[in-house]
């Protein structure tokens, strides 16, 4: 699992950029999400990548 963590603003980022921060569930600088690391979450985070901070997350069983 993955922590992300918006940490830059969306203000002038493409609408594509800003679409792909939504479907993350990514709102406001600050706001984080615990998400399953698959290949779609993967894809999504690499468009972010300037814009968000990612953390390993243990899951708890």
């Amino acid at each position: 699992m993955v922590k992300i963590t918006l940490v830059k603003s969306l203000i002038g980022a493409k609408p594509k950029t800003v679409a792909t921060a939504k479907a993350l569930g990514l709102a406001r600088i600050g706001h984080s999400v615990v998400l399953n690391n698959t290949p779609d979450i993967a894809g999504k985070i690499r468009v972010l990548a300037h814009l968000v901070k990612v953390e390993t997350v243990e899951e708890n069983a």
